[in-house]
């Protein structure tokens, strides 16, 4: 009985953390540097989970983020910040939000400076993505993909 408990007990932890992949992009530079700074902001996110061998799962997150002064490209950056979860002992219920919005939360932070950083490196007043709900964006992601499958069904 009690090798039982032992099994169904939840056991999480972080292998690694690591950045992927990065870009940073600045086309209209020198010569956006003598004009009139007035960013617009366009910031993309996306979360993937990869299962690997036993109860490891790769999870990442990518943000692009493109600054505009206008029509023109000021820059545009792109990481993907990933890491290597173990999780054990979690019903197949509960995995989807340990890899959906627990995972992430723990990545953001990383990406965050990773983007802070190369805007700096890049000449550019410092950058500071705002903090992201990703509880609220499983569960959109959850009540889309329940929508689409009523939709199926219905055709």
């Amino acid at each position: 009985m009690a090798e039982e408990n032992q099994a169904q007990e939840k056991q999480f932890s972080i292998q690694k953390i690591y950045t992927k992949d990065v870009s940073f992009e600045s086309p209209a530079s020198p010569k956006l540097f003598t004009e009139k700074w007035e960013p617009a902001v366009d910031f993309n996110l996306a979360t993937n989970a990869t299962p690997l061998e036993d109860s490891m799962f790769e999870v990442s997150i990518t943000v692009t983020v493109t600054v505009k002064t206008g029509e023109t490209v000021a820059y545009l950056v792109e990481a993907t910040q990933a890491g290597i979860f173990s999780l054990a002992g979690f019903t197949d219920a509960e995995m989807g939000p340990m890899v959906g919005s627990f995972c992430p939360n723990i990545l953001f932070p990383y990406v965050r400076e990773v983007v802070s950083d190369l805007v700096a490196k890049g000449g550019f007043p410092q950058l500071l993505l705002a903090p992201v709900n990703f509880d609220a964006l499983y569960a959109q992601h959850l009540q889309q993909a329940q929508q689409a499958e009523g939709s199926k069904t219905l055709n």
